[in-house]
């Protein structure tokens, strides 16, 4: 698949909220993704692999109480990258309401997606 086919199933996945799917079709076994190093975000700032991937995903979910709203907007494509602007408005357990926005930008080499770097 070239840049472009896969930010255009990558959007319509994650559209549909079917990150594993995506994770499982688009993603190279051995793809990295990196949290920004001065988040305060739960869990590690980095994970490598299709199951850590998963994993941080359902861990993500598990702390979600609502889910109110959330977007994914159309992906830019530059070269072999591709940056997708994300975000939600969920209540999180123990936590209550918080909008979320962030930048998540993919690397992509021969065919498949190899890092998912964010930034919020």
């Amino acid at each position: 698949m070239t840049t472009e086919q896969i930010a255009k199933r990558l959007h319509e996945l994650c559209s549909q909220n079917q990150y594993e799917q995506c994770y499982e079709e688009l993603f190279h076994p051995d793809a990295k993704a990196t949290e920004p190093p001065l988040a305060e975000v739960p869990g590690p700032r980095e994970v490598q692999g299709i199951p850590a991937f998963m994993e941080k995903g359902k861990q993500f979910n598990d702390m979600i109480e609502e889910l109110h709203d959330g977007y994914v907007s159309e992906p830019k494509v530059f070269g072999n990258y591709i940056f997708m602007d994300m975000g939600l408005d969920a209540t999180f357990k123990g936590q209550g309401r918080m909008k979320m926005d962030e930048m998540v930008k993919y690397t992509v080499v021969d065919g498949k997606i190899v890092h998912e770097e964010y930034f919020f």
